[in-house]
C-alpha cells in the first residue's frame, strides 16, 4: 500500500514510511493510494466475528505486506485490551464507551496501535526516532501511555497550559523515561503550529522526527475499528444507524468515513463540536474559514483549524453535496453542554462527560431530521478526567478508577516554553 501527500499526490511513500514521517515534506497528510470495500459476506457475518478479528480484516489492506500477518495479529491483540461496552441510554440511543484503555479516552486505541508498529519498525535499528506530537487534552496521556519505554523512541508533547485538566496533565507529565512534557504558553493551535513547523526544519533532520497525533495515518486509520464495532451491536435493529462523533481535531470521525467507503452501513455521520465551530460554519456557508480555537469544557475539541478535514473533503472529491449527503456538524455551547449533562442523568442515570453530552446533543438534533434511525454517540473520554465539572453539576462523587489513581500522586515534570525558538532549542 502506497500513500500520497494531499499537497502532491506524485509524492507516494509506503506505511512504513508514512508513519515513520508523520507529515509529508510538502506539510501534506498523507492519504492511501486505493480504499478497496470489503466484501459484503464481512458485514453479513460481521455479529460471529471477535474484535481483533474485525479489526484485522479492516487494516489489513492499509499495511499490506510491510507487517506480516502474525505480527499484525499480535499488534491489534496489544492494542485492543480492554472492553468497549455498548450502552442503552434512551430508546434507540446508545452509547458506545471508548474510555476503559490505560488512560481512559479513545486515544488509547490508536496510540497503542502507531507506538507498536514504529516498534516493529525500529526494531533491527539503533537510530532513534522522535515523537512529537501536540495536545488539547487526551492524545498526550494516550500517547505517553503507548510509547512508554518502547525502544528508539523518544516522545516530546506540547501541551496548552492551563488549558487541559488536571488529570489529564498528570497523565503526560509524571510518566518520565523517554517521555517529556512541554507546557505551551499558548493554545493548541499554538502547539499544533509548532510541531508542523518543526517536521519542515531542515535544521531538525537528525531527530527522525514524527507525529502522533491523528493526523499520522497509525494513530487515524485504527479508529475506524470500534466504529466497525458500533455496527457489530446495532444490526440487529434492522434500522437506519446515525453516529455521532465528538469532533476536535476531525481524526475520529474522519475514520468513520472511511470505514463507510469500505461499505459499512452508516447511514449518516454527525461532527458534533463545541463552540470551535469552523466545520459547522463551513457546511452552512460554503466557506472554510478556520478561526484561533477557544477555550471550553469539552477541551479536547478546542480546535479551530482541525487538521483531518482536509482527509474528509478528498474522500469526497471535494464534492460538497455528495458529502452532505453522508454528514452533518452542529456546534453547541458550554451552556447547552452542562444542561444535557444533568439532564441525561437525571433522567437514565448515565453519567456523560463534556464531550460525550456534545455526542448526545449533535446525534439528537439529527435523529430529528432521520426519522425511524437508531442512534450512537462516542463516549471519548471517562467522566473522572473532568470531575470538577461533573461532580458539582451532578451533585455526586465520582470513584477513583484504578488507571487514574496511579498519577494522582506522582510529581509533574513539564518545561515551560512560549516561542518556537525554545521548542527548537530543546530538540536540539
Amino acid at each position: 500500500m502506497n500513500y500520497y501527500s494531499l499537497n502532491n499526490k506524485n509524492h507516494k511513500v509506503t506505511f512504513k514510511e508514512a508513519v515513520i514521517k508523520g507529515l509529508a515534506p510538502d506539510r501534506g497528510l498523507y492519504f492511501p493510494e486505493t480504499i478497496t470495500p470489503l466484501p459484503d459476506s464481512f458485514f453479513q457475518n460481521i455479529e460471529t466475528l471477535s474484535n481483533e478479528e474485525i479489526a484485522f480484516e479492516t487494516i489489513k489492506q492499509f499495511i499490506g505486506d510491510e507487517i506480516p500477518e502474525t505480527e499484525l495479529k499480535k499488534i491489534i491483540s496489544e492494542t485492543l485490551c480492554f472492553d468497549f461496552p455498548f450502552i442503552p441510554v434512551e430508546d434507540n440511543v446508545f452509547s458506545l464507551e471508548l474510555f476503559h484503555g490505560p488512560t481512559m479516552a479513545f486515544k488509547d486505541v490508536g496510540a497503542r496501535f502507531m507506538s507498536r508498529c514504529l516498534g516493529y519498525f525500529n526494531r533491527n535499528t539503533d537510530k532513534k526516532v522522535t515523537v512529537l506530537v501536540a495536545t488539547s487534552g487526551d492524545t498526550g496521556g494516550a500517547v505517553a501511555s503507548g510509547f512508554l519505554s518502547v525502544k528508539g523512541v523518544e516522545v516530546v508533547i506540547l501541551y496548552p497550559s492551563g488549558k487541559v485538566s488536571d488529570i489529564q496533565e498528570r497523565q503526560l507529565t509524571t510518566l518520565g523515561q523517554n517521555i517529556k512534557a512541554l507546557e505551551v504558553d499558548g493554545v493548541f493551535d499554538d502547539c499544533q503550529d509548532m510541531v508542523k513547523k518543526a517536521f519542515l526544519d531542515q535544521s531538525l533532520t537528525h531527530k527522525n522526527l514524527t507525529s502522533a497525533n491523528s493526523i499520522n495515518i497509525a494513530r487515524w486509520l485504527p479508529q475506524m475499528f470500534y466504529i466497525f464495532f458500533a455496527y457489530k451491536q446495532l444490526k440487529q435493529y434492522n434500522k437506519s444507524i446515525v453516529l455521532s462523533c465528538p469532533s476536535g481535531n476531525f481524526g475520529n470521525i474522519c475514520a468513520g468515513i472511511m470505514a463507510k467507503h469500505l461499505g459499512l452501513p452508516i447511514a449518516h455521520f454527525v461532527a458534533s463540536t463545541n463552540a470551535n465551530d469552523t466545520v459547522p460554519r463551513f457546511l452552512e456557508k460554503g466557506n472554510y474559514e478556520p478561526k484561533p480555537s477557544v477555550a471550553t469544557i469539552s477541551n479536547a475539541m478546542d480546535v479551530g483549524n482541525p487538521s483531518n478535514f482536509i482527509r474528509i473533503q478528498e474522500l469526497y472529491n471535494d464534492d460538497l453535496n455528495e458529502f452532505e449527503k453522508d454528514f452533518s456538524s452542529y456546534s453547541f455551547s458550554d451552556a447547552e453542554t452542562e444542561i444535557t449533562i444533568k439532564d441525561i442523568y437525571s433522567r437514565t442515570k448515565y453519567i456523560a462527560e463534556p464531550h460525550g453530552a456534545v455526542g448526545y446533543l449533535g446525534l439528537k438534533k439529527e435523529m430529528q431530521k432521520q426519522t425511524n434511525s437508531i442512534g450512537v454517540f462516542l463516549e471519548t473520554a471517562h467522566p473522572i478526567k473532568f470531575l470538577d465539572i461533573v461532580e458539582p453539576l451532578l451533585d455526586l462523587q465520582l470513584p477513583i478508577p484504578k488507571q487514574i489513581e496511579s498519577v494522582l500522586n506522582k510529581e509533574k515534570v513539564s518545561i515551560k516554553i512560549k516561542t518556537y525558538e525554545e521548542l527548537k532549542d530543546f530538540l536540539h
